[in-house]
């Protein structure tokens, strides 16, 4: 779901959290007014008000196309969209017709009964043939389409222009290079980190897994299984683990690091090399490091391949218990329709769903074209299962990655128990 820095924009290191409600009422509207109030849900941000000036055109638009028809929108704090989210589904009168929510949370809210199926709706609208794979991914459910997206974040590599040249290195092309160059970097300048990377920055791990051909998990629906055990996902988390020693990044400083502290201390100037997304450029932009970096695809196993990045980010949906069926499609579509996308880049730097009003951004600011090319070499996303809340809020994954670093379970041993607890947790959410 969603990260920070810029303006608080997407996707999650840690903390997409249990926020699928634990009951529900499961109530269906059969009522589809054409006029009346429709109530839309959508996140706040840090710096909130490029957000709305956007939001407030579409609705205006929206408001003269539908006589009749009044557009209430709230802006709700994400922290506490768990309480707010579970009580909408319970109680139907105070529910919004429309809602944001981060696309790690999808499954959950469908299993909870919560999000209209809008697998039609999202069929026949033009420009949805656009929509990137991942993120439409992000909004189907064992083959039902539940919303559309509204915006994706993936993370590449940044790295410090002036440190490599003054130590001749060359931008590594492999993540064996990746290594030996942060290695180099902290042994030329020990007051630095070569690449920081964090025991609790689950989607700084994850290319490592994705990119030796691993998975988190095999299966679909309610029938998933933990992959993470397997021999090529245990050679990536051996790769990244790897990492944290007092050659690169000390364990006793990075092995309780999120992705935002990691970004952190490379805008600091304290590190060569940085995991970052396309959300973090206002934070570093606005470090000590301004001017002196650059950001490429993060490398594979092999030259010349970029390794599979978490595709995040929030999507627009419709309750089910709406009694404007209609009208709130209609809402959802123009909320997340090119045009609203194109001016939520230029507002907020949320990177657009669509391929051809991505490849705009990306000619348009020039620092968008690393993260387009990872998006376009090919993303992963999280197991579309209920499950994956309590997996992820249960800090399944940092445990297992920190269990390593210390030194207190080998990564067969770590990886096991992991397997174990992501089983669990797939085998209770059916």
């Amino acid at each position: 779901m969603k990260l920070a820095p810029r303006l608080a924009v997407l996707l999650t290191a840690l903390a997409v959290t249990a926020c699928a409600p634990q009951t529900s009422t499961n109530s269906s509207s059969d009522k589809d007014d054409k006029t009346g109030t429709l109530r839309v849900w959508l996140f706040q941000e840090v710096g909130n008000k490029p957000k709305e000036k956007v939001v407030d055109s579409v609705v205006t638009a929206f408001e003269k196309a539908h006589d009749g028809t009044k557009v209430d929108v709230e802006y709700i704090p994400v922290e506490t969209r768990a309480q707010r989210v579970k009580a909408a589904f319970n109680d139907p009168a105070s529910a919004p017709d429309v809602m944001e929510y981060g696309n790690t949370d999808t499954a959950g809210y469908v299993k909870d009964g919560g999000l209209l199926d809008v697998t039609k709706e999202f069929g026949d609208w033009t420009e949805s043939k656009d929509t990137d794979p991942t993120a439409r991914q992000s909004v189907t459910v064992a083959g039902k389409v539940y919303g559309a997206p509204f915006y994706v974040g993936v993370r590449a590599l940044y790295y410090r222009t002036d440190v490599f040249e003054e130590l001749g290195l060359e931008v590594p092309r492999t993540m064996a290079e990746l290594a030996t160059t942060a290695r180099e970097i902290r042994a030329a300048k020990p007051e630095l980190y070569g690449l920081v990377v964090g025991g609790a920055y689950t989607y700084g791990a994850m290319p490592f897994v994705w990119a030796n051909g691993g998975e988190l998990a095999t299966g679909k629906g309610d029938s998933y299984t933990s992959a993470i055990d397997s021999a090529a996902a245990r050679k990536g988390i051996k790769a990244y683990t790897s990492l944290f020693g007092d050659d690169n990044c000390p364990a006793a400083k990075c092995a309780g690091m999120g992705g935002n502290d990691t970004i952190t201390a490379f805008a600091a100037g304290k590190a060569g090399m940085a995991i970052g997304g396309d959300f973090s450029h206002a934070a570093v932009e606005a470090g000590k490091v301004k001017g002196k970096y650059a950001v490429v695809p993060l490398p594979g196993v092999k030259a010349g391949s970029v390794a599979p990045a978490f595709a995040g980010g929030n999507n627009i949906g419709v309750l089910k218990s709406t009694s404007h069926r209609t009208l709130a499609v209609q809402l959802m579509e123009q909320l997340a329709s090119k045009k609203t996308q194109a001016s939520m880049f230029e507002a907020m730097g949320f990177l657009p769903t669509f391929g051809d009003v991505r490849e705009k951004a990306a000619a348009e600011k020039p620092y968008v074209k690393p993260f387009v090319e990872t998006l376009a070499s090919g993303t992963k996303f999280v197991p579309a299962s209920p499950a994956w809340s309590e997996i992820d809020s249960s800090l399944v994954l940092p445990t297992m990655l920190q269990e390593v670093i210390s030194g207190k379970k080998d990564v067969a041993g770590a990886t096991g128990d992991a397997a174990r607890k992501m089983d669990e947790a797939f085998g209770s959410a059916g």
